[in-house]
């Protein structure tokens, strides 16, 4: 297992993490808090679509019939730092949802081009100069996966959800039909500087 060290950077209002299970109304409030910034709002959906699921596709649909129509909609299922370096403006809000897509979609990577990836979506964070609201899902509260696949998949958010609770100001809990500020009512973990372990996959 490696463990890689990356400077910790600080924000306050202009990173964002909502956070929460499946099903928790996590994407309705970061919608909600994207449109309380008054900004040009840019959705950035990390999931691609696919004929063969109708389930997911109807998912799909209904997060777009809720979305204002002002919004722009950029499709990301990887490039989550180039797109964040190119479209950072002060009067734009990217609202990008959501992590755990984004993480299946690099399952891929060996540990050392994940990590690299990390870098890159770090370093375009200190770039910023309008609102980021990042949307996550909540993995690791459920049984251990019982293949290396799910393991990895559940670390490598896990650890991302972590690093990006330590930058962003502030942090929600979406869960049992309430918002939780854990800026406000939660103690932060100390800051050890690094993003955590990521299995070999």
């Amino acid at each position: 297992m490696n463990t890689t060290k990356f400077t910790s950077i600080k924000f306050t209002s202009n990173l964002i993490l909502v956070t929460g299970p499946s099903r928790s109304g996590k994407s309705e409030w970061a919608e909600t808090l994207a449109m309380q910034t008054g900004k040009s709002v840019i959705y950035v959906a990390t999931a691609t679509t696919n004929p063969d699921d109708p389930e997911w596709l109807a998912r799909i649909e209904k997060h777009q019939q809720r979305r204002p129509s002002s919004w722009t909609t950029l499709l990301v299922p990887l490039d989550l730092a180039g797109t964040i370096t190119n479209y950072s403006d002060i009067n734009h809000c990217l609202l990008v949802d959501s992590l755990g897509t984004w993480v299946a979609n690099c399952l891929e990577q060996n540990d050392t081009v994940w990590q690299q990836t990390l870098q890159n979506l770090w370093n375009s964070l200190t770039k910023v100069k309008g609102s980021v609201i990042f949307v996550a899902e909540e993995a690791g509260w459920g049984v251990v996966p019982a293949y290396p696949m799910g393991r990895a998949f559940r670390d490598r958010l896990g650890n991302v959800v972590r690093y990006l609770g330590h930058l962003a100001n502030p942090v929600y809990l979406v869960t049992g039909g309430h918002v939780l500020n854990l800026s406000t009512l939660g103690q932060p973990l100390p800051d050890n500087g690094n993003v955590g372990e990521s299995p070999q996959t």
